[in-house]
């Protein structure tokens, strides 16, 4: 169920094996892929760029090449390793430690392989040239769409079959083994037997009952930063038949984003669930309606960061955000990704706060005097954790705090957009669904955002679709074995 990253993979994985494979997306063609059509990159471990140079694709064209080339020069050169170590410990530390050791253990410790079994099937990837960090140094060729329409091409010259427009209404459960799927097929209830059924239709991110049941009222008319089609029925269809909900389920995937952004994103050709998000804010002075800070905007790297700043922007009043710059900020090339924002300008810093009608100018104004003369260092750089911090102010600001004083000043107004839901059901590393007593539901898996364990409270970018694909191409294995 679904063609997304981990619906992929799981069916190329068990085709591959011997097994006959059919997919089922209740979406049209055109919008096939969910949210890993919107995406960009996976978080995987590597050693050294030498690991990362067959994986990307080089232009084909000579006068192109020689440009490439020598932008790839410098990017071997800057590129430093992303260990299983440092994978590991990222996701504990923005888990707070919670995220099931298990799982995650299996996600970082297959990665890499399965990223080279995706590159021998035909994925190719392209270097983040622009990227400091080490995590997430190449990105899909074609983004999401690219990859989501190669995943397509790799899984019917396997032999895969793919219908599309046909939504599943019911698993078929036969003596506590899951044996099939009851589908709506142009208006008619069919039902499909098979020796196993992998779940992978997403979360219910989607679905404002489930958003306002299990997050909160607040979350009930949030703007998404992915798909409409995620809605909750495959782990609403699982939890009838015996599987178990688990972990989080009150906490979500959700990041600044424009405060004039659409409802929700559909697949195209270059495009992202990123054309709306504004990632600037680590070094932006972030302040709600009140003209409060409420963040420690600088606390490190935005991958590792993002994920859980939309639910604090969502908490403030109005549900609303500025993220204020000033002509050093455009200097440094912070908001050189932004584009056709919504944005206000002003020479005079307490007029553009009157014209976004912040409510208290003269503590706003206070503030960001105390904020502009206690920054502990002379030394700015966008480009690495800076440690220019400001420890006498609440919050604190861990990096690249930079005074705000110098015209012209810009202000982003920004809102929470909800990209998937954590919580989902409890597996095995193999996708294997448990159920209420502690077994398997025999024939039932489930991967990708219906997967459960792995993020609390926060994310690091791109270990949603490496999850999707590692836990993907285990359930293949697993389930075409039976």
């Amino acid at each position: 169920m679904g063609a997304g990253n981990a619906a992929f993979a799981s069916a190329v994985a068990a085709v591959e094996n011997g097994s006959k494979v059919l997919m089922l997306e209740k979406t049209s063609e055109d919008h096939m892929g969910g949210n890993s059509a919107l995406t960009i990159h996976m978080r995987f471990a590597y050693n050294s760029s030498n690991d990362l140079i067959p994986l990307i694709k080089f232009p084909e064209e000579k006068d192109k090449l020689s440009e490439f080339e020598k932008k790839m020069n410098q990017f071997k050169d800057s590129v430093t390793s992303y260990s299983e170590t440092d994978y590991l410990d990222d996701i504990l530390k923005v888990t707070d430690n919670k995220s099931d050791k298990k799982l995650a253990i299996e996600l970082v410790s297959k990665s890499f392989s399965t990223i080279q079994w995706m590159n021998k099937l035909g994925h190719y990837w392209k270097p983040t040239f622009d990227n400091p960090t080490s995590a997430n140094v190449v990105s899909f060729d074609g983004k999401g769409y690219g990859l989501i329409n190669r995943w397509k091409r790799i899984a019917l010259q396997k032999g895969v079959k793919i219908l599309f427009e046909c939504p599943v209404v019911d698993l078929i459960n036969s003596k506590n083994k899951i044996s099939g799927v009851i589908i709506n097929y142009k208006n008619q209830r069919i039902k499909l037997f098979s020796k196993s059924v992998i779940l992978a239709c997403g979360s219910f991110e989607s679905n404002s009952e489930m958003r306002a049941k299990f997050l909160g009222e607040n979350w009930r008319n949030i703007k998404l930063r992915g798909v409409p089609h995620n809605t909750g029925e495959g782990l609403e269809m699982a939890i009838n038949h015996g599987a178990i909900p688990y972990d989080d389920w009150s906490t979500c995937h959700s990041s600044p984003q424009d405060i004039n952004r659409p409802p929700y994103d559909l697949p195209g050709i270059n495009k992202s669930g990123d054309y709306w998000s504004r990632y600037a804010y680590p070094f932006s002075i972030l302040v709600n309606q009140d003209g409060d800070r409420f963040i420690d905007e600088g606390e490190t790297w935005r991958g590792l960061t993002y994920a859980k700043t939309g639910k604090a922007i969502l908490e403030q009043k109005n549900q609303i955000a500025y993220q204020f710059f000033d002509a050093k900020h455009r200097k440094a090339g912070v908001l050189d990704k932004y584009k056709n924002p919504t944005v206000y300008n002003s020479n005079n810093l307490l007029e553009l706060a009157k014209k976004i009608k912040i409510i208290n100018i003269k503590k706003f104004s206070r503030d960001i005097d105390l904020f502009n003369k206690n920054i502990s260092s002379d030394i700015y750089n966008p480009h690495t954790l800076d440690g220019r911090s400001n420890r006498n102010i609440s919050p604190t600001r861990s990096n690249w705090a930079l005074s705000l004083d110098t015209p012209p000043f810009e202000a982003y107004p920004v809102v929470a957009g909800m990209t998937f839901c954590y919580g989902g059901l409890k597996t095995s590393i193999n996708g294997e669904v448990y159920d209420k007593n502690g077994g398997m539901i025999e024939g039932l898996y489930a991967v990708g955002e219906m997967l459960g364990g792995l993020w609390y409270n926060n994310y690091p970018s791109g270990g949603g679709m490496m999850a999707g694909a590692v836990f993907g191409k285990n359930a293949g294995n697993k389930a075409s074995t039976i």
